[in-house]
């Protein structure tokens, strides 16, 4: 923990969010050994995710905005609630543009578009992601102390944990479409390359405009809880196994509940 302390909040942005990007990038590997994989395991991965983010979003996110708020002063209500309600809405605007492209293209039954449509989808989704943890890290510009670079890291490798399942989405459809190997775990692993380009922009806004520390925060935090019950938790449960899922969801949410308190 002392030698990271080393580093600048925006590095230590673009290096936690490479962590991320590799972690999908191993979740598209899979397609180097099946064609497919069990769609049970992929739903349980997601429902532990969803409970990862869930937890992360309250512990690394929210909580650190309202304690801010107090700091310089504002009711802590007020742009804890006011950056919760506008990163949801951001999620859902490109959710909705997302959404009318798809609409769009799918008369035309061509592999190409789908393809585009697939690997959009889930690069939009990585963006909220990536702004999250560069706004984690971007705050220890204000207080570079243990328990905020816990929550930061533990932030980065919770969103790492999720975004395994992520790169098996992308890539193993396309392999099934009749991509090669190599080819679908480029485009898998590609859906990733946002996130550290989000990072280092939320790092840098955060680090030179502190007033915004605290609605950058939870603007995340609103992001991240959009994309966990518009997309993870009933893409998890999509196949059935609600009641395995959702015990998934809640050893997600305790364990990364723990790994925040531990490093806190």
């Amino acid at each position: 923990m002392n030698q990271l302390i080393c580093f600048s909040p925006v590095t230590l942005a673009l290096l936690a969010t490479i962590f991320t990007w590799l972690v999908t990038a191993l979740g598209a590997g899979l397609v180097f050994f099946f064609k497919d994989v069990n769609k049970k395991i992929l739903n349980s991965m997601m429902g532990f995710a969803a409970g990862v983010m869930i937890a992360a979003s309250f512990w690394s996110l929210l909580t650190p905005a309202i304690e801010l708020s107090d700091e310089l002063g504002y009711n802590p209500v007020f742009p804890t609630a006011l950056g919760f309600l506008f990163g949801g809405l951001f999620i859902r605007l490109t959710d909705f543009i997302a959404g009318k492209i798809h609409k769009k293209e799918s008369e035309e039954k061509n592999i190409w578009r789908r393809m585009f449509l697939l690997i959009l989808a889930i690069t939009l989704h990585n963006i909220p992601e990536g702004l999250a943890i560069g706004v984690a890290f971007g705050a220890l510009n204000f207080g570079y102390d243990a328990a905020t670079l816990a929550a930061a890291l533990s932030l980065a490798i919770g969103i790492g944990i999720q975004n395994f399942p992520e790169g098996a989405a992308v890539s193993l459809p396309l392999r099934r479409e009749g991509l090669t190997a190599f080819k679908s775990f480029m485009y898998g692993q590609a859906s990733a390359i946002v996130e550290p380009i989000a990072a280092v922009i939320g790092a840098y806004l955060v680090v030179y405009i502190r007033a915004i520390l605290p609605y950058a925060l939870s603007f995340a935090a609103g992001a991240m809880i959009y994309v966990v019950v518009k997309e993870l938790i009933p893409e998890s449960q999509s196949e059935g196994n609600e009641g395995l899922i959702s015990i998934m969801t809640i050893i997600g949410f305790i364990v990364m509940m723990v790994l925040d308190v531990a490093l806190g």
